[in-house]
């Protein structure tokens, strides 16, 4: 009777497991906003919002550079994205400013966070727009999940910037959600950092405005997060006058 062959045991370098940790803590660093926003810590709540999104831009390229990508590490960041860009985000901006109007706001809270997983379940099938594949290599089309999270805060920097003498009423605050959601699942064009080249004698200009850009975070993190807000909305204004004026020349 032949022995019936048993196969040794497949192992996997312990260094390809890093982007599912960097992942994994990008989601705990998501799910701590919310504690602190529940304590009322809303600059915290922020700040780990932020480190979400960095560790959310290093898994992908850490995965590629290990050469361990896989189908449970895509479907990871994923679920850590709706997670930190979808329901954190709208979590912390119901806690702050949109109690005075429970219904109302949870309302718009419920419509963002659907429109994120849409947005979310959109890429992750990769569907083509009837505007190209082309566009999808300098564009994106509707406004990413970490975008969104960045914008959807918005009226809490406006608050903070000006030491609270500013409030949006949550009326507005409501409205501004539901319209980022609606821009997430849109078809507007959004700017794409990924596929921006420059000139290699430009380099250290971009090094030296990258550390200005993170010194500005961190000196004056509410002026700054609005600013770069309003440079956002300005890129997709502008990407989306240049689509309509090739549409009328068409």
């Amino acid at each position: 009777m032949a022995r019936k062959q048993v196969e040794a045991p497949r192992e996997l370098l312990l260094l390809k497991l890093l982007p599912n940790l960097v992942s994994i803590m990008a989601l705990c660093s998501g799910l701590t906003a919310i504690r602190y926003a529940i304590a009322g810590n809303f600059t915290l709540a922020v700040l780990l919002i932020g480190v979400a999104a960095a560790l959310d831009g290093l898994d992908g390229r850490l995965a590629r550079m290990l050469k361990s990508e896989s189908a449970i590490g895509a479907e990871l960041d994923s679920l850590c994205d709706f997670v930190n860009f979808g329901v954190t985000p709208a979590l912390v901006l119901y806690l702050w400013g949109l109690r005075p109007e429970t219904s109302l706001g949870w309302i718009a809270v419920l419509v963002y966070v659907v429109c994120c997983m849409l947005r979310l379940a959109r890429f992750n099938v990769g569907s083509k727009v009837a505007l190209g594949e082309a566009a999808e290599k300098t564009v994106f089309i509707g406004v990413p999940s970490p975008a969104g999270a960045l914008l959807v805060l918005s009226p809490l920097y406006l608050s903070f910037a000006t030491d609270t003498a500013l409030h949006v009423p949550p009326v507005v605050v409501a409205a501004w959600m539901v319209a980022i959601g609606a821009l997430m699942i849109s078809r507007v064009r959004t700017p794409s950092l990924k596929r921006i080249t420059i000139a290699t004698e430009h380099a250290r200009y971009v090094l030296v405005g990258a550390v200005v850009l993170v010194a500005a975070v961190l000196t004056y993190p509410w002026v700054t997060l609005l600013t770069l807000c309003l440079a956002y909305l300005a890129g997709v204004l502008v990407l989306a006058l240049r689509s309509l004026g090739k549409t009328k020349v068409g």
